[in-house]
């Protein structure tokens, strides 16, 4: 009789667990390993939020060290993923915050640099990359628009594939708010992008 296998998740998990105890005591080794396994996702999210690239790997690199800094205290009472994006949402939401008061980007920059990208190779199968590079453009515009909790829900759920009780837990809130703020999402991102959707 075969033994059954754990599931993937709880592996993952107890893997990143394992990793952050080894970190905790100063181990340099689990640390870069725990980077490797995540860092692609927090840059991915942080990107997504932010609307851009620049400064991404920046936030990223602060989350890591935060990891760092506190791992001794860490206490695997949820997941660590749960624990990574937790910090990965305080680092963005005030970066936001940030850029609100200064107004440094604006949709309107990131546009006319995405066209510039489109314009610049016409002599490649114009009418479906455009359109491609333009649909992109349009979600990444409308994800960007939401406000940062609905955005961050949205994020998770369909970038990272974190399940509600994980999103509620980052955003420190309750699953039937995590439904709540994803069913605005969708139903602004349906009409954002409204003239795209009936083609």
């Amino acid at each position: 009789m075969e033994s059954a296998e754990p599931t993937p998740v709880t592996d993952e998990n107890d893997r990143d667990v394992a990793l952050m105890k080894r970190v905790g005591a100063g181990d340099e080794d689990a640390f870069r390993q725990l980077i490797e396994r995540h860092q692609n996702a927090v840059i991915g999210t942080v990107s997504k939020m932010l609307g851009n690239t620049t400064d991404s790997e920046d936030i990223a690199q602060q989350v890591f060290l935060r990891i760092w800094k506190s791992a001794k205290r860490y206490k695997p009472s949820a997941k660590f993923t749960t624990y990574l994006y937790t910090i990965t949402r305080n680092l963005v939401f005030n970066e936001t915050r940030r850029r609100s008061r200064k107004k440094e980007v604006s949709s309107e920059d990131r546009a006319e640099n995405s066209h510039a990208q489109i314009e610049d190779t016409p002599d490649r199968r114009p009418d479906s990359e455009l359109l491609q590079a333009e649909l992109q453009l349009a979600v990444d515009e409308a994800i960007a628009s939401l406000p940062e909790n609905q955005r961050m829900a949205v994020i998770l759920r369909r970038y990272e594939q974190l399940a509600y009780e994980e999103i509620a837990d980052v955003l420190d809130t309750s699953v039937s708010s995590v439904k709540s703020l994803l069913f605005r999402a969708r139903t602004t991102l349906r009409e954002s992008l409204e003239r795209y959707l009936d083609q």
